[in-house]
């Protein structure tokens, strides 16, 4: 791994350690514009996770973006409930509170943020929404920093009238709005599909205009908090190399139309890297230097979680077999207890994720200070 150059010296405002919204979810935008640096949105799918996302956040002094998807929601609330679309309301909203109450502990600010959701899945986000409302009037915050509407397959104009709609809604929340420009190939929890061993990734498609960009910006970032996941060749999923052609030009030729057509300084557009497992470093810090401040990894970290996982029960595996050594006549349940085995899979999902904060250029780069 080539060496990460030392940060530029920015004086970014600090904020208080927790979930941001409104003006600190901003704040944290300007720190990375003008740092030059981005932060990991880490997928999580249970308490485990997400403590071990954070766990990374403060051993790297960094912030972090926590996100859950529709179907990670869902097994967050368990698998015995049978309103799926309560289920993913009610596990979206457990992991809220639950990230509410640990990470100021923690010392790190976070963005917490809902992953793709297309059509027939906003009556998740609806829901989400009035549970923010409701928690914005006992508290002042919503519950979410931002959600993510997935139109892509749609065409534009239907694209941002829908975002157009759930900006008014989450604005007077402080809460923002990602958007998606453009398809991101493979397949999120249910969202696309995977690609065929051998396919290609580069079809139009999966490339962003950016005059679609432009006009995007141009409608919606007036009326709130706006970022845009821009394709550029984004692929969910690891594959075979050559099945991925990532073009991060194109995040340039959109950020330097907007400025230019909109009379702004350099990247003016807070952009986001989809289907980051498995990027070259070299793109991903083209990416960064084109405005990109959250770079989505989800692939990566589920298989190192697994990876940890499976090396402790090979050195264990005695324990997986037997609840006393027919050897030794020893009890085995240290080592078969489910907080051994899972905390090897969060330090593994740690591990993982300090390599991703090195690459970003985000390590001890928090703006989070106690009050």
């Amino acid at each position: 791994m080539s060496s990460t150059p030392a940060p530029s010296v920015v004086r970014a405002p600090a904020i208080p350690p927790g979930v941001v919204s409104g003006d600190t979810y901003r704040a944290m935008l300007q720190a990375c514009r003008k740092g030059g640096y981005a932060l990991p949105a880490v997928n999580v799918s249970s308490s485990s996770t997400a403590n071990a996302a954070l766990a990374a956040a403060r051993e790297n002094k960094a912030d972090i973006v926590i996100q859950i998807s529709a179907g990670g929601a869902r097994f967050y609330a368990g698998q015995a409930l049978p309103d799926e679309q309560q289920a993913r309301i009610l596990g979206a909203t457990a992991l809220a509170q639950h990230i509410h109450l640990l990470a100021r502990h923690y010392g790190v600010a976070v963005i917490l943020h809902t992953d793709h959701a297309n059509r027939p899945l906003l009556g998740w986000i609806d829901g989400l929404v009035e549970e923010s409302r409701r928690h914005y009037a006992q508290t002042g915050r919503p519950l979410f920093s931002s959600h993510m509407l997935d139109l892509s397959t749609e065409p534009l104009a239907d694209n941002i009238a829908a975002a157009s709609t759930l900006m008014r809604k989450l604005s007077p929340l402080g809460i923002g709005l990602e958007i998606e420009l453009g398809m991101t190939g493979g397949e999120e929890d249910g969202i696309g599909q995977e690609l065929h061993d051998g396919s290609p990734s580069c079809n139009p498609s999966l490339y962003t205009n950016p005059e679609d960009v432009l006009t995007a910006w141009k409608t919606l970032s007036p009326l709130g908090m706006l970022s845009i996941a821009a394709s550029f060749g984004n692929i969910h999923g690891v594959y075979a190399p050559g099945n991925v052609c990532l073009r991060p030009e194109i995040l340039r030729a959109s950020q330097a139309l907007v400025a230019e057509r909109l009379h702004t300084g350099p990247n003016p557009i807070p952009l986001v890297f989809h289907g980051g497992s498995g990027s070259e470093e070299t793109a991903i810090k083209q990416a960064i230097n084109f405005g990109v401040f959250k770079f989505n990894i989800d692939t990566d970290t589920q298989f190192a979680y697994a990876q940890g996982i499976a090396h402790y029960i090979r050195n264990h595996e005695e324990a997986f077999t037997h609840q006393v050594s027919p050897l030794t006549g020893r009890p085995l349940k240290k080592s078969y207890d489910i907080r051994c085995w899972m905390k090897a899979g969060e330090d593994r999902f740690t591990q993982r994720l300090t390599d991703c904060f090195h690459i970003l250029g985000a390590r001890g780069r928090s703006i989070a200070r106690p009050a």
